[in-house]
């Protein structure tokens, strides 16, 4: 998980603060000196590491103390804050031109992950509302054009090559073709190298120049770590590089570029890869992501992602069927099903303060939990539809016939029947324990 060991040295360093009633100057100081160590090993750029931990020290020494904080509380705070501004200050959106097609180009080093993000991107946008077109301009990896052919079909987005023809030429064909065929935005997936050279610049500089994107975003390897900000120095001197999109930032990757990208290139993050799915794709926003490292979770990001996944007149049907107690069999199937959708429990727990940092202590078996999953499914949908709209009916009897349609045992199917009780009472309790009148629904605004 990105950031874990970062996240783990810094709340060591927040912990010896919190024990001190006032902070004194040297309190700060060994604090800050084991942020800057932390820092330094998450390969942090050593002059971003360093104006960082001057900002926050001189902010922290005779710093008042707000009420509601102690000491150590308030200087976990300024950190807070300082890596928020560190990272960007404010989320950076996609931004559109006035006359469609609105052009994106997408460029990197071979192995980032740029035509696997050329999908994910299409494919949230088409999520949005809008109707993307990839464009396959790299012409020399064997098999990139399948490729994106490939995922261009999974997220439902059209394809658009020409072969081995000249890049330039393909990317102005196919703004064309947007343009008559009513597609907007267009992503252009362009060639990369294992390594930058003068021949690959220049022939990005000619397809800028002959299709002038409205943006261009360059693909970083968050687990190349510092060379992923160096990478990024390089293309935006010889582009002019909009913003960075960072790849696999789930993976085990120590989370320096993340922090030091936007103050080494002045150039926003704009997107992260967050997983191998082609839905795996967030908006980068500096103060979630600083909640993240510094272990407070990232409850709004949970909030969206359940918006996301979860349908709200099924929300809404769950809400009524829980307070006029109808709540049964079919609808706990649906709720599993619709549960499955959010991710992994891993990918759930990372976002709960206080817990995502702690993961590596917890042992969980997402096989043994999906397993679990499909079991539980198993034993539902051997139930005739009136076992499930009418779960009391369930005797010894009908539970060894739905144990042996299932391939279960009954104590298995009682087990089932068990959570499914403990589910429906919880969930009364939490409508009981509310005021009078609706249901708080975590959909529209």
């Amino acid at each position: 998980m990105a950031f874990e060991g970062l996240t783990d040295k810094l709340q060591q360093a927040f912990k010896k603060l919190n024990k001190r009633g006032k902070l004194s100057e040297a309190d700060v100081k060994e604090a800050m000196r084991d942020v800057r160590m932390a820092l330094l090993e998450a390969d942090v750029n050593y002059k971003v590491v360093k104006d960082f931990v001057k900002k926050v020290s001189e902010r922290a020494v005779g710093q008042e103390i707000m009420e509601s904080l102690t000491p150590g509380q308030q200087v976990i705070k300024i950190v807070n804050e300082e890596l928020t501004e560190l990272m960007g200050g404010t989320g950076s959106r996609l931004t559109y031109a006035s006359q469609p097609p609105t052009v994106y180009m997408l460029c990197g080093l071979q192995g980032a992950g740029k035509t696997t993000m050329a999908g994910k991107l299409g494919g949230m946008l088409r999520k949005q509302g809008k109707k993307p077109l990839l464009v396959a301009c790299d012409i020399y990896r064997p098999a990139a054009i399948k490729q994106l052919q490939v995922v261009g079909e999974q997220v439902e987005v059209e394809v658009f090559e020409r072969g081995q023809k000249n890049p330039v030429e393909i990317a102005k064909e196919a703004i064309e073709y947007a343009r008559y065929y009513g597609r907007d935005p267009v992503i252009l997936d362009t060639a990369g190298r294992l390594h930058i050279d003068e021949k690959l610049m220049e022939e990005l500089r000619q397809v800028r120049d002959s299709v002038k994107p409205q943006e261009i975003l360059l693909v970083v390897d968050a687990m190349t770590g510092q060379d992923a900000v160096n990478v990024s120095e390089t293309f935006n001197q010889n582009l002019g590089v909009d913003g960075v999109i960072l790849t696999k930032l789930d993976g085990d990757t120590r989370g320096g570029a993340a922090i030091s990208v936007k103050a080494v290139t002045g150039k926003p993050i704009k997107f992260s890869g967050v997983g191998e799915k082609l839905t795996d794709i967030e908006p980068f926003y500096p103060d979630r992501m600083a909640s993240r490292i510094l272990g407070m979770g990232d409850v709004l990001s949970l909030i969206e992602k359940a918006q996301e996944s979860l349908d709200e007149k099924a929300a809404v049907d769950l809400e009524r069927k829980i307070r006029n107690q109808s709540f049964n069999l079919e609808d706990y199937l649906e709720q599993m099903k619709q549960m499955k959708k959010m991710g992994s429990v891993t990918d759930i727990l990372k976002m709960l303060p206080g817990i995502g940092s702690k993961l590596s202590d917890i042992n969980i078996d997402e096989d043994q939990i999906a397993k679990a999953q499909k079991k539980n499914q198993a034993i539902i949908l051997s139930m005739t539809g009136f076992e499930r709209r009418n779960p009391d009916i369930l005797n010894a009897s009908r539970k060894r016939r739905i144990a042996a349609g299932s391939g279960t045992t009954v104590q298995e199917v009682n087990l089932l029947l068990k959570q499914f009780e403990q589910a429906r009472q919880m969930m009364k309790q939490v409508l009981g324990s509310g005021k009078r009148g609706r249901m708080r629904i975590p959909f529209g605004r």
